[in-house]
């Protein structure tokens, strides 16, 4: 019974961590305005919606989306605020986007995909 227990607290200790490491990976490629790398960690198409322009789009065009972005708006820091949950499958993290004179949301729905969290949708506000 021991084992079980063991195994099972292992698994939820695993997916926590994987979790965490992808927030983490994300908020410092916003800190270095790595689109791409924000951008492998998402869906094969990604809601992306960036100062009022929404759409689905493919990695490759949501990655030059979000450069176009970084070069427009500079990155001074970047921080998430809030990681926590959606719902039980949607993990849901929010942060603060500073450029020189202007302050974004960030809001980042994830989702879990054959035991990977992708991210579903990127908002910037």
């Amino acid at each position: 019974m021991g084992f079980i227990l063991s195994l099972i607290a292992s698994f939820i200790l695993s997916l926590h961590t994987v979790t965490d490491a992808n927030f983490t990976a994300v908020e410092q490629a916003f800190a270095r305005e790595d689109a791409a790398k924000i951008i492998s960690y998402g869906k094969d198409r990604i809601l992306l919606q960036i100062q009022g322009k929404e759409g689905v789009y493919a990695q490759s065009q949501a990655t030059q989306l979000l450069k176009d972005f970084f070069n427009r708006k500079p990155v001074s820091s970047f921080r998430f605020t809030f990681k926590g949950k959606e719902s039980d499958d949607s993990p849901l993290t929010t942060g603060i986007y500073l450029s020189k004179s202007e302050s974004f949301r960030v809001t980042i729905k994830w989702k879990h995909i054959n035991s990977e969290l992708r991210i579903e949708s990127l908002s910037i506000e």
